[in-house]
């Protein structure tokens, strides 16, 4: 049925205008759907849209200067080919304090929490702890506060101290 005739179908359904004012729409959409789809990615072309790992929960414990943070993370992990690969403590200033390296993708744990330490920060110092994926690098949600306040819901400028992306430690690979 062409869109012209559709029109002239809906017509008659004046004590419903509501409706037919959608299915007009509808129809038009799908007349426009029916040209091909193309993507604009080739094969082996990473995604449009970078995925990042989100930090959903810090736990600490210990003492100050050498505490341990538990860390969960919520991340959409496919295997090697992207996974979240560490996860680290920064100042405010942007300063590294702590990094702890995810040796292989959590695909079927989702989401998962390590520990880490020991952490070399003052009870009430404000640190931000985000994670970072191997494919979209940092981007995701964090968590910012202090072993004394506790830690809230974040989201760093972008470029917020990228650098450290690539400094030391660093993964040597991928176990699964």
């Amino acid at each position: 049925m062409t869109l012209s005739a559709r029109r002239a179908s809906l017509a008659r359904l004046a004590w419903q205008p509501v409706l037919a004012a959608a299915v007009l729409l509808l129809a038009a959409a799908c007349d426009e759907a029916e040209a091909p789809v193309t993507s604009p990615l080739a094969d082996g072309d990473p995604p449009l849209a970078p995925t990042f790992a989100d930090v959903t929960a810090v736990t600490t414990s210990g003492d100050p200067g050498a505490y341990s943070f538990s860390v969960t993370i919520s991340s959409p992990d496919t295997g090697c080919e992207q996974y979240a690969d560490w996860w680290e403590v920064v100042t405010e200033d942007g300063e590294l304090r702590y990094r702890r390296i995810l040796l292989h993708s959590h695909v079927s744990e989702q989401p998962f929490t390590r520990s880490g330490g020991p952490v070399a920060v003052a009870a009430d110092e404000i640190v931000i702890v985000r994670a970072h994926m191997n494919t979209g690098g940092y981007g995701g949600a964090a968590l910012r506060g202090s072993v004394d306040a506790g830690f809230e819901a974040y989201r760093p400028e972008a470029g917020f101290a990228a650098a450290l992306a690539s400094r030391d430690p660093l993964p040597e690979g991928c176990d699964f």
